[in-house]
């Protein structure tokens, strides 16, 4: 079974340009090691006129969070990514241009499944 993850980042707006450069270290890691990066998705305006289809139900998001989308083909492939990840030098090298202080003030990450299409 596929394994895709999105990750939920909470931007820190003065280091916009600091996470461009860590979303574009961690695509390219990514699909050296087997998985498929579907991008990072960055926060913008709504299209003026954009109602929300359940009012009573929905809310508008915040502002401030961007989410990648990536996806290994099985568990094997993603935990070896994860094996070979913490040895690769160049993340090495963005865990320590990053790790001390953090282009996003956090993040969360989802598992996810894709729902099969009914016939």
């Amino acid at each position: 079974m596929p394994v895709t993850c999105e990750v939920r980042y909470r931007l820190d707006p003065k280091k916009r340009a600091e996470f461009e450069a860590y979303a574009e270290v961690w695509m390219q890691l990514i699909e050296r090691y087997g998985g498929t990066h579907h991008g990072y998705f960055m926060p913008r305006e709504k299209p003026d006129g954009a109602g929300l289809s359940f009012p009573g139900a929905g809310a508008d998001g915040a502002g401030n969070i961007a989410i990648a989308l990536f996806t290994f083909p099985d568990e094997e492939t993603y935990l070896g990514y994860r094996a070979n990840v913490a040895a690769d030098p160049d993340s090495i090298a963005a865990n320590a241009r990053f790790g001390a202080d953090p282009p996003f003030k956090s993040y969360e990450r989802l598992f996810l499944r894709p729902l099969p299409r009914s016939k």
